[in-house]
């Protein structure tokens, strides 16, 4: 199977994954009770939801830009803010591409692409360090709440799909691939194929390493802390833009965003469908609030974040297409 049937296959098997998730999320929804939830909606907060997704962007380059200054000290800001606003245009259709397309905007002579990808995959691995954080702050909160139905919800059904341990598979996996590392370095000087994958492995790693050379450390850290306060402050800014939710707090906020990121780990166009779905039975099994409450609060988060993404993508591929023009 060649490369562009595979990708085929995967988003298209993507995209059916989309379609059921939406499905089992909207089915038996009383529109009319929609309706007339969005009717009420308090646009000001709204608007302020823009403002923090928009901060986050800002937030998200600041923390890139401080791992790639170890390998191109003359990255530009707006060249950053153009590969990440491309990437995630690309992401909202192509889960996952819009990582490569970013790599080839900011790739250079000083910072090649797998050096560039490197520095992606460290920026991958403190988010998920991140949402770790963020969900056990919320459960630590509030346990007697969220922790019976993060375990019977989220937890039980995940680990139950794996057929075993989580711990023994990541073990598992772990060796397999540190195996298949030390087969390709130990081989590389007889297998052609192999000297490839070491150089391009050596390139990743350096990009992966980025942060263990940066001078001062703490831009970095300062802005991972600032993308997800931002991303508390956007689903605080929905839960405050519903009436029929004010009884939430802060808290309640923090526990709907950890929740909202994990439904984005599975791998479906922009998270269409899984984070409806996860949101609103939060809301439901929670709050008590009805269907079309949860619903309603995960479509107002989920499309406003989509709108400015396209919006910013759009904007960011028109300068750079009209700058290479010139």
């Amino acid at each position: 199977m060649d490369k562009k049937t595979g990708n085929i296959i995967k988003y298209t098997l993507s995209g059916i994954l989309a379609v059921v998730l939406v499905w089992f999320a909207f089915r038996g929804v009383d529109w009319q009770a929609f309706w007339q939830g969005l009717q009420q909606t308090r646009w000001t907060w709204v608007a302020l939801y823009f403002v923090a997704a928009v901060l986050a962007i800002v937030f998200r380059v600041e923390r890139w830009i401080a791992l790639m200054r170890p390998l191109d000290d003359q990255i530009r800001r707006l060249t950053v803010w153009d590969a990440l606003n491309v990437g995630n245009l690309v992401n909202v259709v192509l889960p996952g591409a819009g990582e490569f397309v970013r790599c080839g905007y900011v790739s250079s002579k000083r910072m090649s692409y797998d050096k560039a990808f490197g520095t992606i995959a460290c920026e991958r691995l403190s988010d998920v360090i991140a949402v770790a954080v963020v969900l056990i702050l919320a459960l630590v909160s509030k346990w007697s709440s969220f922790g019976p139905f993060f375990v019977e919800n989220i937890w039980t059904p995940m680990t139950g799909r794996l057929g075993g341990s989580p711990a023994w598979i990541l073990v598992g996996v772990l060796v397999l691939l540190g195996a298949l590392v030390w087969a390709v370095f130990h081989f590389r000087t007889r297998v052609r194929l192999f000297a490839k994958i070491a150089d391009r492995l050596k390139g990743l790693g350096t990009g992966f390493a980025s942060f263990a050379k940066m001078e001062r450390k703490w831009p970095f850290l300062l802005s991972t802390l600032g993308i997800w306060a931002m991303y508390v402050m956007m689903m605080w800014c929905t839960v405050r833009a519903l009436p029929m939710l004010d009884g939430l707090t802060l808290v309640d906020a923090l526990f709907l965003s950890a929740v909202g990121n994990i439904a984005s780990v599975i791998p479906v166009p922009g998270g269409i469908g899984a984070y409806h779905y996860l949101v609103a039975l939060s809301v439901q099994s929670l709050y008590g609030a009805t269907w079309e409450t949860g619903i309603l609060l995960a479509t107002l988060g989920h499309e406003a974040h989509a709108i400015l993404i396209i919006v910013l993508g759009v904007l960011s591929y028109l300068r750079v297409s009209l700058q290479n023009r010139k």
